[in-house]
């Protein structure tokens, strides 16, 4: 009967759309364990899994210091409409900072507990979101002696009660912090929603099932092994095994055989096998993919190919072209006549997988919390194909022989020239493939 109970409220406690998410300054640091008190002896492998993914890192991860400290902060302590980003940034990057109303938070360098970022605690002591849709920060938090999550286990833990949460099992958990609505409510971030529209969460695939993916293991060190736990990797966009091979590439020409001076067009298909969302997803004011081709001859020589126009609205910035964007950051930085950087920073003419967001004057933007407005969405959706052709006049004095023809689909975290700008660590705008392929063509004399 006590197991009926429990159950019956903790569904009770999920399914509430009138609960207040947990604010601003209502809790206390010391209503949380710190991460090490998880893994110094129970958790110690998840513990270490966390230590190595950018859960632990929210904060502390230089691009987003910069970002939060050289750009939110100045503009929301200028323009009103988007003043709530200086706190509100805390609610996903330093959470247990943000309820205990220390914001904003010290620098990464000065050590505090913001830097434990998404600690053990935040997820555990979760019991619901407020409203319709999981989303900026909406969480109900009830740290203390219980904790949340997916599973009760057969054995009791000497340190906590455990409460099993539907939550916990769902990608629902995991809008709290991935949709994200700006200032000018625009969804500036939707990777839940677009799992959600997707096949997947309609097969019943969740979330967790790619991020923390499950095999036969101890939940903590004297505990049971289970086969089916959940391990705590969180890889997602920062992992470049996990980006490589999301896209499956093919190019393949009309004609096998051709002469200079005649026209071969070729023919690109990608699709997205791997993941549950768009590709890119999350932060993708910053995230830059582009596919770039290029033809090799006989001798050597190399031919860059740009990408076929197919004419639809908005299709100028999904094409790379020498063109400034990103003026809005002169606001933050005291640059009232800054000109911006280039847009997109590689080969022009090359096709660009992305959404465009826009600040209130119109301009292209990276800065998510100034964005009033979204251009058109030409990400590859889950298991969507996406075909783009590149025609080539053949020179004239294309040397006989094979001519090779490679498609190469390219990722870069953050754009290069905004990563450049802000003296950004290099890793993170260094291109990563994520997959390519080659075809030929005969040269006839």
């Amino acid at each position: 009967m006590k197991r009926i109970v429990v159950f019956l409220l903790v569904v009770f406690t999920l399914n509430s759309t009138t609960q207040s998410q947990t604010a601003l300054g209502t809790l206390k640091y010391e209503d949380f364990n710190k991460p090490e008190y998880c893994g110094s002896s129970c958790h110690t492998d998840f513990y270490m899994q966390w230590k190595q993914a950018m859960m632990s890192q929210a904060y502390t991860h230089e691009w987003d210091e910069i970002e939060y400290f050289k750009l939110a902060i100045p503009q929301a302590e200028k323009d009103n409409k988007v003043a709530e980003v200086k706190e509100g940034c805390n609610g996903c990057h330093a959470p247990i900072s943000y309820v205990s109303g220390d914001v904003p938070p010290p620098l990464p360098s000065k050590n505090s507990r913001a830097n434990e970022s998404v600690q053990c605690e935040v997820c555990h002591s979760i019991t619901g979101f407020s409203g319709d849709i999981p989303h900026n920060f909406n969480y109900i938090m009830e740290p203390g002696k219980t904790k949340f999550s997916s599973r009760v286990g057969d054995m009791e833990s000497p340190a906590h009660k455990i409460v099993k949460t539907a939550l916990h099992s769902s990608g629902d958990f995991c809008g709290i912090c991935h949709n994200e609505k700006s200032p000018y409510d625009m969804w500036v971030k939707s990777t839940h929603l677009e799992w959600k529209e997707g096949p997947y969460s309609k097969e019943g695939v969740q979330c967790q099932d790619c991020h923390m993916t499950k095999t036969e293991f101890r939940t903590a060190s004297m505990g049971t092994v289970y086969k089916d736990t959940k391990l705590h990797l969180f890889h997602g966009a920062h992992d470049p095994g996990k980006v490589r091979g999301t896209i499956e590439l093919r190019i393949n020409p009309d004609i096998k055989e051709a002469e200079p001076g005649e026209v071969i067009k070729f023919t690109v298909a990608l699709f997205n096998q791997k993941t549950g969302h768009k590709f890119p997803t999350g932060s993708v004011e910053d995230r830059i993919v582009w596919l770039d081709v290029e033809a090799k001859d006989s001798k050597g020589n190399i031919y860059h190919l740009p990408v076929d126009k197919k004419g639809f609205d908005g299709e100028e910035y999904t094409i790379s072209t020498d063109v400034l964007a990103y003026q809005d950051m002169g606001i933050a930085l005291d640059m009232p006549d800054f000109k911006g950087v280039q847009r997109d920073a590689v080969p022009y003419g090359d096709r660009i997988f992305r959404m465009p967001y826009f600040d209130p004057q119109g301009r292209m933007t990276i800065q998510q919390w100034n964005t009033s407005k979204l251009g058109v969405d030409y990400r590859i959706g889950p298991r969507e194909t996406k075909t783009e052709t590149f025609t080539f006049n053949l020179p004239a004095t294309l040397p006989a022989g094979e001519m090779k023809i490679t498609a190469r689909l390219n990722y870069q975290l953050l754009v290069k020239s905004v990563g450049e700008f802000l003296e950004v660590p290099k890793e993170e705008f260094t291109p990563l493939l994520v997959n390519e392929h080659s075809t030929t063509v005969t040269i006839l004399d």
